[in-house]
């Protein structure tokens, strides 16, 4: 069997490949391709994308294991020897690959290409799948099943650009498995509609020597099916194989059909079925008893698709019986039959009429066999249906095959259904999912609370919670989730968990540990189900559960097969739900080190209206954080941050991040200061972790901002941060431009800070790069998805955070989000008292006059005798050690603020007068009279400040 499937070259495509070049740069860009690209590349394309697949990588898988005397090595040899002949002189490259697409041999038509060619195109071993190599020639034909051309830039790999291949899946011709892949390579410029004979003529040489390779039994029984139409046909529509329906039919309509026409072998009987697929079509399965002239006895089984056209010839296929007779004189490999064959190339079907040699009749219809294997309709109009030999074999031998290949089917299902994800309940409920309805109708599982929580339990056998219920039907009586079953001391799952093996209970009817447990509630569950086989769920030492396998009325009852499936499904799962449960029991970990790292509750201040979010990644923890720092002078400092990477060193890394981001600012640095010193403290993290090895493994982003009511205005720095999103009163909403700082840890470069002013009532929105970026969205539609939720000024900001989250927050983060929106006050002018003044000692007793009038006009008469002495220190100070002009400011805050500003930088130090000095013990009394006080630099000048509590006045 040969299918050419062969699709169009594309309209596109000019010489060298630059039509597909400009298709796939534009699909790389993220462009609409579709239209432009042939079905199957563009297909490839999307699954080398969706598999994390990158166009520049070079490495491949290399196997030294791969066997190198294989069926499909024997069948191939002699005929790559022939093409190397053929082949001679030019610069083509022949290849072999098996079912997982790793090259087994190679033929040259140049001997000097072994040596000009890479290690990867000249060498056996290397594996070419999609998903290791992306759109190739050898991984598409593998999984689009058919003969496949891929030119040049169609290749997804940057390596695979220089050439041209033609691709053709080499099938078994009994059993219909793909055993391999013929590949031709060749310079683009070397194209040309023959190389596709030739690979289909030199594919069908290769399924020839499969056939001899096949049982004699198997071949004895294949000649009797072709022997019986020969003798008594009188119709013969052109035959068609459910592995050729590829394009009709999915693969889930294949493998039903194929299950239903083994189970027809099994019977042994002559009957016709009618298969209904999922998508509502029929197809019928016609069995068909045979004898062979040596006395095997075997079933064939024929498949009949009503209203499908046949199309061109599916392959060259022996047509008479006499081309068979020649393969049975080939060598038989296997010596015994070892299940159902099952033939997936055309064959006839139907009865000979009296025509002449070479003439037959299709439905009543003239078509003539040339002797090339063509075919030639004399009468163009489609036959009402086809048929086509689907399985042969013996019945006996069917029987166990059938259960046997079940069996192997589910365990492979199994392998690739459970433990897709590193959720605890999630994983039992793909074990649930797999064994039904294949081995059971129902499934329950049962797990400890501690396991959900991803800890081991201390009592197994009295924590269980049911965690899963899953069967054909949704209306039985069983515990439902989130219960505690009531398991009596003898039922089954409770001695499977003591025993540590299966239990199995064949007739639910008769198990007396069963029956005791809850009688009422048994009795119900008895009228739906009859049979049970009751697993533990045991990891690595480690009880991890039970689960429980139900079959109702109608099937057979559980036998020692079934029991010996189920606990190895069982164990299959243990393993995947003990690897969730440590997963779930870190992360539970680092997820509680990166929240008792974060702020437990914002301090009090009048500045700004805060609300903030953390929502942590789905899958790895981050270092994410926010910071809200109450300032000298009623100001508040804003800060969001990133640390680079997931786990238990990014938590870590964060915490120590915010306590210094959090010192610094309490120090008043400006923003550009507070990321310099924290850019200094990740260079020297880095180089003081003695894993890094000074490899730059610590990296972090920031953004900083602080807010100033008395002047509505906010200073902000970012280090390789994303900037805030600012919202005015009237709701437009805008991104400032602020200067792009690089990312805290490389050292030795600036950080610019601006400013901007903001009306009362504007909010300021910090986010973390995991609101934004996500590698299904495009970052400039998720700004516009965030523009559009915070045009709504009248939003507080917990409502403003939830419809962030509600809106624009992706439905699975691959990154922690931090959120922090602030709403702006104002602080009252006529709480603000300024005077300035030249630095004249004569004027101090006329800002203190000055002071307790104000303080009068605000009823802070009590207030006033401390304000006067700090303030006569504060001025004084100023005058005798700064330089003019003064400021002296007042604000009746939460507290009552006394500022000092001259145009010194000179720092005040703060000291103990010995009892001798005259002086020095002006700062020393600010200290003790003030509940606060401090210094913050201006870019010229300083701010000395003091606070005075007015609760305690």
């Amino acid at each position: 069997m040969v299918r050419s499937g062969s699709e169009p070259m594309p309209a596109g495509r000019a010489t060298g490949g630059t039509g597909p070049a400009r298709m796939r740069e534009r699909f790389l860009q993220g462009e609409p391709v579709e239209g432009g690209v042939r079905a199957s590349i563009f297909d490839s394309w999307q699954r080398s994308r969706s598999l994390g697949l990158s166009p520049d990588q070079s490495d491949l898988p290399y196997r030294e294991d791969f066997d190198r005397d294989g069926r499909i090595v024997r069948a191939a040899v002699p005929v790559l020897d022939r093409l190397q002949s053929t082949f001679s002189g030019s610069d083509i490259n022949i290849s072999v690959a098996d079912a997982s697409g790793t090259v087994l041999l190679r033929r040259f038509g140049k001997k000097s290409l072994a040596r000009s060619l890479p290690a990867i195109q000249a060498v056996p071993g290397f594996v070419f799948a999609e998903q290791f190599a992306g759109t190739n020639g050898i991984g598409l034909a593998l999984a689009e099943r058919q003969l496949i051309r891929v030119y040049g830039a169609e290749h997804f790999a940057e390596r695979g650009q220089g050439n041209a291949c033609v691709a053709l899946p080499v099938r078994d011709p009994l059993s219909g498995r793909i055993e391999g892949v013929l590949c031709f390579g060749y310079p683009r410029s070397a194209e040309t509609p023959a190389l596709g004979t030739v690979i289909r003529k030199a594919a069908q040489a290769m399924e020839r020597r499969l056939l001899g390779q096949s049982s004699a039994r198997e071949r004895a029984l294949l000649r009797a099916y072709l022997a019986a139409g020969a003798e008594t046909a009188v119709g013969l529509p052109r035959g068609i194989a459910v592995d050729e329906l590829a394009l009709e039919l999915r693969s889930r309509d294949r493998a039903i059909l194929m299950e239903k026409a083994a189970e027809l072998i099994s019977r042994a009987q002559r009957a016709a079925v009618d298969v209904p697929l999922p998508d509502g079509r029929r197809v019928t399965l016609v069995s068909r008893p045979m004898t062979t002239a040596s006395g095997v006895e075997g079933i064939a089984i024929e498949a009949v698709v009503p209203g499908l056209s046949p199309g061109e010839p599916l392959g060259a296929v022996p047509r008479r019986v006499d081309e068979l007779r020649g393969v049975s004189a080939a060598p038989a490999v296997v010596s015994a039959v070892s299940g159902p064959a099952r033939l997936s190339f055309s064959l006839p079907s139907g009865h000979l009429s009296g025509a002449a040699p070479g003439q037959v009749a299709a439905g009543g219809q003239g078509v003539h066999v040339d002797g090339a294997g063509g075919t030639t309709d004399e009468h163009p109009e489609p036959p009402p249906s086809v048929r086509g030999l689907v399985l042969v074999g013996e019945p006996q031998v069917g029987t166990y095959a059938l259960a046997a290949r079940r069996r192997l089917e589910l365990l492979s299902e199994a392998s690739t259904r459970i433990g897709t994800g590193l959720d605890v309940r999630r994983t039992a409920e793909e074990l649930a999912e797999t064994a039904v309805p294949r081995l059971a109708d129902f499934v329950t599982v049962d797990l400890p609370e501690a396991v959900l929580r991803g800890e081991e339990s201390a009592d197994p056998l009295g924590d269980l919670r049911r965690a899963v219920v899953h069967g054909m039907r949704a209306d039985l009586p069983f515990t439902p989730v989130g219960k505690r079953p009531d398991f009596g001391p003898t039922a089954p799952q409770l001695r499977c968990l003591t025993s540590g093996q299966a239990v199995l209970e064949p007739d639910l009817k008769t198990a007396a540990g069963w029956l005791a447990q809850d009688p009422e509630h048994t009795e119900q569950l008895l009228t739906h189900v009859h049979s049970l086989i009751a697993v533990p769920l045991l990891a690595r030492g480690v009880v991890l559960g039970v689960a429980s396998f139900y079959r109702a009325q109608d099937p057979a009852p559980f036998g020692d097969d079934d029991r010996s499936l189920a606990q190895e499904l069982a164990a299959r799962a243990a393993l995947s739900i003990d690897n969730a449960r440590r997963y779930t029991h870190e992360r539970a970990m680092v997820l509680a080190l990166q929240r008792r790292l974060l702020p437990h509750g914002l301090p009090d201040q009048d500045a700004v209206e805060v609300a903030h979010r953390y929502l942590p990644a789905e899958n790895d923890v981050g270092g994410d954080w926010y910071d809200v720092i109450p300032l000298s002078g009623a100001r508040v400092g804003l800060i969001v941050g990133d640390v680079v990477g997931h786990g238990m060193l990014s938590a870590a890394t964060m915490g120590r991040l915010r306590t210094a981001a959090r010192s610094f600012a309490e120090l008043d640095f400006p923003p550009d200061e507070v990321l310099i010193h924290l850019d200094n403290l990740v260079g020297r993290l880095d180089r003081e972790d003695p894993d890094g090895e000074g490899a730059g493994i610590i990296g972090a982003t920031c953004l900083y901002v602080i807010y100033d009511p008395t002047a509505q205005r906010c200073v902000m720095a970012r280090a390789g941060h994303p900037p805030p999103a600012l919202v005015r009163p009237d709701g437009t909403v805008s991104y400032p431009d602020l200067p792009t700082g690089p990312p805290l840890g490389l050292g030795g470069l600036p950080f610019d800070a601006a400013e901007i002013d903001l009306p009362e009532g504007s909010q300021l929105v910090l986010y973390t790069d995991g609101l934004i970026e996500d590698r299904h969205r495009d970052v400039d539609v998720v700004l516009e998805d965030l523009r559009g939720a915070l045009a709504h000024a009248e939003r507080t900001p917990e409502e403003t955070c939830q419809a962030i989250l509600d809106t624009v927050a992706p439905a699975h983060p691959y990154d922690d989000i931090a959120l922090l929106v602030a709403r702006t006050h104002a602080l009252d002018p006529g709480r603000i008292a300024t005077w300035d003044l030249p630095a004249d000692p004569a004027l101090v007793g006329d800002v203190r006059a000055s002071a307790v009038r104000r303080l009068a006009d605000w009823g802070l008469d009590e207030a006033a005798f401390t304000a006067e002495l700090i303030l006569s220190e504060l001025v004084t100070n100023a005058i005798r050690h700064g330089a003019g002009p003064i400021r002296v400011r007042l604000l009746h805050h939460r507290t009552l603020i006394c500022e000092v500003s001259d145009t010194s930088n000179t720092a005040p130090h703060l000291r103990r007068a010995a009892s001798t000095d005259e002086g020095g013990r002006g700062l020393f009394l600010v200290a003790q009279l003030a509940q606060t006080w401090g210094a913050r630099y201006l870019p010229e000048g300083k701010v000395i400040w003091a606070e005075c509590g007015l609760d305690d006045i």
